[in-house]
C-alpha cells in the first residue's frame, strides 16, 4: 500500500472509536448514543483491548487527521465521534469477528474511499500521556473489601 493509502492503524483506531462510542451496537439507534461521543480515554482502552497495544502517539494522530479528513470521525472540545458516514461505513462492512474487524474494515476503506486526507488536527504529548495514565488507574482492579468496610488480602 502506498504511503498515501490507507494504513491498518487508521481502521485500528476507526473500530476502536466506534466499539467505545457504542455505534457497533446493531440494535441500538444513533439517537440513544451519548451524543457529546467518546474521550481519548475510551479509545485507547478499546484499542489496547483490541490489539493488546496501546497505540501511541503519533499513530492516534495520524489515524484521526486521516479519518477526519475522510469524513469518517469528527473531534471537538476532546470529544470523539462517528459522522454518518462513518456510520454508513461500519454498518455496510463484511461481518467479522472481533478479531477480523480491523483487517476487514481496512479492507472496506482501501476499497470503498479515497485516499485519505489529513485534517488539521492535532494531538498534543500531554493529553495523550493523560490519557494512557486515565486508561491504566481505571484498569487496576479495586481492592476487595470485605462487607465490614475493611480491605481484604
Amino acid at each position: 500500500m502506498g504511503e498515501n493509502g490507507w494504513r491498518w492503524t487508521d481502521a485500528w483506531i476507526f473500530v476502536s472509536l466506534v466499539i467505545a462510542s457504542g455505534a457497533g451496537r446493531h440494535r441500538r439507534a444513533a439517537d440513544s448514543r451519548r451524543p457529546e461521543g467518546v474521550r481519548l480515554a475510551d479509545v485507547i482502552s478499546t484499542a489496547d483491548h483490541l490489539n493488546q497495544a496501546i497505540p501511541d502517539r503519533d499513530d492516534v494522530e495520524t489515524a484521526v487527521r486521516r479519518l477526519v479528513g475522510a469524513g469518517l470521525v469528527s473531534v471537538s472540545d476532546g470529544w470523539f465521534r462517528i459522522t454518518p458516514d462513518g456510520e454508513r461505513l461500519w454498518r455496510t462492512r463484511p461481518s467479522a469477528g472481533v478479531g477480523t474487524t480491523v483487517d476487514s474494515v481496512q479492507g472496506v476503506l482501501v476499497r470503498r474511499h479515497t485516499a485519505p486526507g489529513d485534517a488539521d488536527w492535532h494531538l498534543p504529548e500531554d493529553d495523550h500521556a493523560a490519557a494512557v495514565q486515565e486508561y491504566l488507574v481505571r484498569s487496576i482492579p479495586a481492592p476487595r473489601r470485605s462487607p465490614e468496610g475493611r480491605t481484604g488480602r
